[in-house]
């Protein structure tokens, strides 16, 4: 029988970290939903499509060919046929993403593709709305969040980390962009399910946040 854990929460609240490390603990697969965004974002990038355009995105999701591997333990995501996973991180495509991502048009295909994956496959899925929408009967739902002042000291230090420009004001004010975008469209917008486990990270470190999740995945499985 598989098993579903969703993890939710704004940008930069640890949701991709804290996730690959359960996956690993669980032996489960991790994937990447917000990958899967960027991927769609910067498609809608190269063709020169506005990612505010909704018909023009409707056109393009016609043809949009995304396909998802497990390579080494890692997910990798190929459009077009081609590996985008370093294609995908900069900060233009953060915006992208969050722009095409307010779209059902755009999430539909992308939750028809997560659902798939996770009804054969033990997954630890993390995103906006994977608990409220995606994974509605997860056996396991937790939202992570932090200050937003935090999230992006974190991130900043991993896009150095990735030799990448990291420019702390402009990371900021992407991340409030991208929270105020997530949690305020229409459709399957960011927020905390009712039956999930909220964990404030912002003075938690990694191994603080893993046992506070794994308590409480022991705890559920041993009743």
């Amino acid at each position: 029988m598989t098993f579903q854990i969703a993890i939710d929460g704004p940008a930069g609240s640890g949701k991709s970290t804290m996730a690959k490390i359960l996956s690993r603990k669980l032996n489960a697969i991790y994937l990447d939903t917000g990958a899967m965004y960027r991927t769609v974002g910067l498609k809608a990038v190269q063709s020169g499509i506005d990612t505010k355009d909704e018909k023009a995105l409707a056109d393009m999701m016609k043809n949009i060919d995304i396909t998802i591997a497990f390579e080494n333990e890692e997910q990798v995501i190929y459009l077009d046929g081609v590996n985008v996973n370093g294609n995908i991180r900069t900060a233009e495509i953060s915006v992208a993403a969050s722009n095409v991502a307010v779209f059902p048009v755009v999430r539909h295909k992308m939750v028809e593709m997560q659902r798939k994956i996770a009804s054969c496959n033990n997954v630890v899925m993390d995103g906006r709305d994977i608990g409220t929408f995606v994974l509605q009967q997860a056996n396991f739902k937790f939202f992570l969040t932090a200050d937003a002042e935090e999230r992006a000291k974190r991130r900043c230090l991993e896009m150095k980390e990735k030799k990448m420009d990291a420019d702390y004001k402009s990371i900021l004010e992407d991340i409030k962009y991208r929270d105020n975008n997530d949690s305020s469209r229409a459709f399957a917008p960011l927020k905390k399910a009712d039956d999930a486990i909220l964990i404030d990270t912002t003075f938690l470190n990694i191994d603080q946040v893993i046992n506070k999740m794994m308590e409480y995945i022991d705890g559920k499985q041993s009743n």
